[in-house]
């Protein structure tokens, strides 16, 4: 896979489709390496005449990893919980920067850009702070930052901080269960032990969900700042979600003027195969409002 210099860090990405395309960028969440963008999902993407760009954020798979002692999560829980500021290496602003960056280095001027969870606060961050880069805005099962909404239940969030095993099969067991406990009642949990066997063998990393964790601490309530978006935007939540319950969602398309707002009855902290067809054409429809 190729990687490019981005931001005096390293960048590892993939495009699909023809060049001269629509460009679509696609921004995974906490943790998860872009891989986790199915196949599937990408080939409906293709099929609605995309040009499909997805990568790993720094600190996530092949590309740069930070170096030193990685913050502790429970700290940086508590201290977002109690208002406290929380100081961290880098923000969501410098990773919406990554992929901006990622962008003008592939000498795209603009792009659709859809994220999900962790990637749906980058993709808000990249709307606020570079509006020109942007053509529409899709952000999936995420939030505004504010700490009164999209607070997870208890038993993900336990998940969610619990570090996993070093060892393979322990590692491997970990992710398939937290998958499980954050997934909607359509966990399929063959795809899942595919999804952590391929993760595990492409980069085992676990320490870098800790400084994207301080990275989202440390950014705060994007709320008042998604109510000056312009660009069209599409929301996208599920009802079953218990990492980032559906208050989010809501709170998310209520900032941003003019948003539309879809939730699926049986989607959690996931895009389950059922919503695929249904999520392109939402998000294809979403892009086909910036033409007008």
């Amino acid at each position: 896979m190729p990687v490019i210099e981005v931001n005096d860090i390293e960048i590892c990405f993939e495009s699909f489709g023809p060049q001269d395309a629509p460009p679509l960028l696609l921004v995974m969440g906490l943790g998860a390496q872009m891989t986790v963008w199915s196949p599937g999902f990408i080939s409906e993407l293709l099929e609605r005449g995309f040009r499909v760009i997805r990568f790993d954020n720094r600190d996530v798979g092949l590309s740069t990893k930070t170096v030193g002692d990685p913050p502790d999560v429970m700290t940086l829980y508590t201290q977002v919980m109690a208002g406290q500021p929380v100081e961290a290496p880098y923000n969501l602003s410098t990773m919406a920067a990554d992929a901006v960056g990622l962008l003008d280095a592939l000498g795209i001027p603009a792009a659709h850009i859809v994220g999900a969870s962790m990637g749906g606060m980058i993709v808000q961050t990249m709307a606020i702070e570079h509006p020109g880069k942007v053509l529409s805005m899709t952000s999936i099962m995420s939030t505004t930052g504010a700490i009164d909404v999209g607070q997870p239940e208890a038993s993900a969030i336990l998940a969610l901080l619990t570090p996993p095993p070093a060892d393979r099969d322990g590692a491997i067991t970990a992710t398939v269960a937290m998958s499980k406990i954050i997934a909607g009642s359509l966990f399929d949990e063959a795809e899942a032990r595919a999804r952590a066997i391929e993760t595990y063998d492409r980069c085992f990393h676990p320490q870098g969900s800790a400084f994207q964790i301080a990275a989202i601490a440390a950014s705060g309530d994007r709320t008042e700042r998604l109510g000056a978006l312009q660009m069209p935007t599409l929301v996208v939540h599920g009802r079953e979600d218990s990492l980032i319950t559906l208050s989010g969602g809501e709170a998310t398309a209520a900032a941003v003027s003019g948003a539309d707002l879809i939730v699926y009855g049986q989607m959690g902290h996931d895009i389950p195969e059922l919503y695929w067809s249904q999520l392109a054409d939402a998000v294809f429809g979403t892009a086909m409002r910036s033409e007008l």
